[in-house]
């Protein structure tokens, strides 16, 4: 039997999210059933409820970064047991057949992975809804074990922030005497800066706002450079193995390319949309630079981040809300007003 859920979900582009009861489906055989204990709040989830990628299916229901403990699993479930402490992502299937599937790259999935939120079930054809509620259920294949020790409330923007900036840190296999500059100092930057100092490389942050630097280096950045001032990008002119551009809108790269080494590559997980002013080609020609993009990671890959983190105590800087103030935190978050990610505690929901 479908169990019913209270939640929170926005009904429309206009709207304020307010409280919604929905319907999770009957358990699979391959089924996990987790109580979601906290559920990050993720720029995605702001775009998707005010329709700006034009995909909304509304009622929407975020929340893509969900930290929760097993409540039951199906008879095929082997994994999982009640009362270990999961985590899901970003999505919660794929066709498991494609290449990308079989090489353990399902967010890249040829028939699209099916998405926590907005997304459509592959089986049922129901719409699915995400972390801003109760419970969830999730095929097994896409839960996540969350190690012990790590702050279950500071864990959960891993699934999401932690996973976006990891992924290309290793793709790019950066590791002791890696030059890695970020660029932005927000959910995804604060990240990418842990991750890659925890790596071992030399860590740079790009930020347009000085003042940042005390907060910058807490994070793991060995060196701040101010993007606007030009003796400070001449200083820095040839000198990244990687760049990760963090920032969430349209925005002028062509000032980060000279300050990428021979064969270094500038990638983008922030923005998704055409780039103004036009790409400047003769950077890239003359020096074999590359500007690449990349979208959260894996399942294996994302296990692997976790397990990671685990071993080097590595949680995002939060601050924990009511559900109730989420509309606020919406608002704040268009003004970068949260350092770094707000993070939901859904005990909330029934106060």
């Amino acid at each position: 039997m479908s169990t019913p859920i209270l939640g929170y979900a926005v009904q429309s582009a206009q709207d304020s999210l307010a409280p919604y009861r929905f319907e999770r489906r009957e358990p699979r055989a391959d089924d996990v059933v987790i109580d979601i204990l906290f559920c990050g709040v993720c720029h995605s989830d702001l775009h998707q409820a005010r329709n700006d990628w034009a995909n909304s299916v509304y009622p929407v229901v975020p929340g893509h970064e969900i930290i929760g403990r097993v409540i039951s699993v199906g008879a095929a479930v082997t994994r999982f047991k009640a009362g270990d402490q999961v985590g899901v992502g970003c999505m919660v299937d794929s066709c498991q057949h494609c290449e990308p599937c079989d090489h353990g790259l399902e967010q890249y999935c040829e028939e699209f992975p099916t998405m926590t939120y907005n997304g459509t079930d592959r089986h049922d054809h129901t719409v699915t809804y995400g972390g801003y509620s109760e419970k969830i259920v999730v095929s097994d294949k896409f839960v996540l074990k969350v190690p012990d020790g790590l702050d279950l409330a500071g864990a959960a923007p891993l699934l999401c922030a932690g996973i976006t900036t990891y992924s290309p840190l290793r793709h790019w296999k950066v590791g002791n005497g890696s030059k890695v500059a970020v660029v932005g100092l927000g959910g995804l930057g604060h990240m990418a800066l842990k991750l890659a100092k925890a790596l071992g490389a030399e860590v740079t942050l790009f930020t347009r706002s000085p003042g940042k630097e005390q907060d910058a280096r807490r994070l793991g950045a060995d060196n701040i450079v101010i993007s606007t001032d030009e003796a400070q990008m001449a200083a820095v002119k040839s000198r990244f193995d990687l760049i990760i551009d963090t920032v969430p809108y349209v925005h002028d790269i062509n000032p980060y390319m000279p300050t990428l080494n021979i064969s270094g590559t500038l990638v983008l997980v922030g923005y998704l949309g055409p780039l103004e002013p036009f790409l400047n080609s003769a950077p890239l020609v003359l020096g074999r630079k590359s500007v690449a993009g990349s979208l959260i990671g894996g399942i294996a890959e994302t296990q692997e981040m976790l397990d990671f983190c685990g071993e080097h105590g590595i949680t995002s800087d939060i601050e924990v809300i009511k559900i109730q103030e989420i509309n606020a935190a919406y608002e704040r978050m268009l003004k970068s007003d949260v350092k770094y990610r707000f993070v939901i505690d859904m005990a909330s929901l029934h106060a």
